[in-house]
């Protein structure tokens, strides 16, 4: 999800006002999600890499963070949404880390769309993680490092969309996506729209997916 500074400076406003914006976009993408009938959508919301941002920015994204499991959480829960956080959300201030634990065990038995959020995510750091654990347990293989893996309970990743016409995957998903179809959009992510997610859809729907074979 990437273009709110951007967003926020082309209007002459704070980046934070941008952030708000993302966040609209946000509900917008969740709820066209599940009414499209997708089995996952996993959302890049914090990096291992975004603490080096100023601290009112930061503070500005937990505030956020925490506005929108509260004002959202209900919606969630009576849709069927699964709530899933990849990443190391124990990083977190003590407080936005037990509002996250209580919505994702809130929503833990929903069986509809999972929305995953990623927090304090790297995928570097988390391929590392995964092969610690795994060469813990034995042979470290593709197999037994998949399986340490974030996301190991979610569905294969099919489609990598990213926002503002940046043409990269900055340590997004990196293992995950070695046979995704990629998509990027030159838009920024607070005009991202339920109808570019459509495109975006239609878009994979006409590629032929071979997985390394003929």
């Amino acid at each position: 999800m990437d273009g709110n500074g951007r967003w926020a400076k082309r209007r002459h406003m704070p980046r934070a006002f941008g952030h708000q914006r993302g966040v609209e976009a946000v509900r917008r993408t969740v709820r066209a999600a599940r009414e499209m009938g997708l089995e996952a959508l996993t959302l890049y919301a914090f990096s291992t890499e975004n603490w080096r941002r100023p601290e009112d920015e930061i503070g500005a994204l937990m505030g956020l963070l925490k506005r929108f499991i509260v004002d959202d959480l209900d919606e969630f829960a009576a849709n069927n949404v699964r709530l899933k956080i990849i990443g190391d959300h124990s990083a977190f201030a003590p407080d936005v880390v037990e509002l996250i634990d209580k919505a994702v065990a809130r929503t833990a038995g929903n069986d509809g769309t999972t929305l995953a959020i990623a927090l304090n995510y790297g995928a570097q750091d988390e391929i590392a993680r995964a092969a610690s654990k795994a060469a813990g347990k034995g042979a470290v293989t593709v197999e037994t490092i998949s399986a340490e893996l974030d996301t190991a309970d979610m569905p294969p990743l099919d489609l990598l969309i990213r926002t503002s016409g940046e043409v990269r995957l900055s340590n997004f998903l990196l293992w995950q996506a070695a046979y995704a179809e990629m998509c990027f959009l030159d838009v920024l992510w607070p005009d991202f729209t339920p109808d570019h997610l459509a495109d975006a859809l239609a878009q994979f729907a006409q590629r032929e997916r071979r997985f390394g074979g003929r």
